[in-house]
């Protein structure tokens, strides 16, 4: 009957290939690998006939579209009565877009799907790291791909955070200038080779954030950590400060403190802060923003308490309205100048008025 089993080989060294996955293997004749960049597929049982679809990345553009087709192609693969075997690096369940859309489009047209977990890049990685993840005020776990699309870190910064898959020198460029928005270019980023390799091939090296493209020693195997920028440099632990001197054990003077009363302190410091932008002093603009985004902080905690708004209200409301009104960058409006722009801007908010 038509099915598809998914099958994970694991973080690179062929030992820790499962037992339910090297069965699997051994039954099928044919397998097919989304890559076969990884020390695992030397190894497989000989009688396999091994497919490969690496052909799929040089002919897209965007890696959505070489997942899109990788999954159709298992979809019709896996109709038949033969079904299909489908093999993916680490655990099919971690970093691997395909598992899903494959699952999606095999529930659509009622193909079973089984799926054989198998070691993750994580495990090893932690432990080469020593870390441990439930240890480490929350590891964060995310493709290096998702950093190198970003402006800003697409993460906490006063989190660690292990970024996987870093496969090329230019995607460690990008990378690197993702986190050049929120690191001290001296911040120590450790660079980690195959952690689950067989032995003499893993590797560690612990460097400025600056020199983080210097090397072209970067494969599919490759993983970033980046330590955390300190607790206190997060917007995070501004909110979880503000909440605490509003609880009961907080501060008795916050406490008090109402939407009202905090008004003249935000005119204050908006005052502040604008006489800093006159002085061009930079010291003093970064105090004074801290001071402003303290106040609108309390605001908006203040808010929560009361059940009138809260931060994410805050947050959706803004950035759905600079999606709304940049058309031209978020849609597919063409401006050709800066006056075009404020045109349809106004339009735009005669429309939402």
């Amino acid at each position: 009957l038509p099915h598809i089993t998914i099958v994970g080989l694991g973080p690179g060294d062929p030992d820790l290939l499962t037992r339910a996955a090297w069965d699997a293997l051994s039954a099928a004749s044919d397998v097919y690998l989304r890559t076969n960049q990884h020390p695992v597929v030397t190894t497989l049982p000989a009688h396999l006939v091994v497919h490969s679809f690496d052909a799929e990345y040089a002919r897209a553009d965007e890696f959505a579209d070489v997942y899109a087709e990788i999954t159709r192609q298992v979809i019709s693969l896996g109709s038949r009565p033969e079904g299909v075997v489908y093999a993916v690096p680490g655990d099919p369940a971690i970093g691997e877009a395909t598992t899903w859309l494959i699952r999606a489009a095999a529930g659509e047209d009622g193909i079973p799907v089984r799926v054989i977990h198998g070691v993750s890049f994580v495990e090893p990685a932690c432990l080469a790291l020593g870390l441990d993840p439930l240890e480490q005020d929350g590891l964060q776990v995310l493709d290096a791909m998702v950093a190198a699309s970003s402006h800003v870190p697409p993460f906490d910064t006063s989190r660690p955070a292990l970024l996987a898959q870093c496969y090329s020198r230019a995607l460690a460029s990008d990378v690197k200038l993702t986190l050049l928005h929120s690191f001290p270019e001296t911040h120590p980023v450790t660079v980690l080779r195959a952690a689950a390799g067989g032995p003499g091939e893993a590797s560690l090296a612990t460097i400025p954030l600056f020199e983080l493209d210097h090397s072209t020693a970067y494969d599919h195997l490759t993983t970033l950590y980046v330590p955390p920028a300190g607790p206190q440099a997060s917007f995070n632990r501004l909110q979880e400060i503000v909440a605490h001197l509003r609880a009961p054990d907080g501060c008795p003077w916050d406490r008090e403190q109402t939407v009202q009363t905090l008004r003249k302190d935000l005119l204050e410091e908006i005052y502040e802060l604008v006489e800093a932008l006159d002085e061009d002093d930079d010291v003093k603009m970064a105090e004074e923003l801290g001071d402003a985004a303290l106040l609108l902080t309390m605001i908006a905690q203040i808010g929560a308490e009361e059940e009138r708004f809260q931060w994410p209200q805050v947050m959706t409301q803004i950035v759905e309205k600079l999606i709304r009104r940049h058309p031209h960058v978020f849609g597919d409006v063409e401006v050709a100048s800066v006056d075009e722009v404020l045109s349809n801007w106004a339009a735009i908010k005669d429309v939402e008025r």
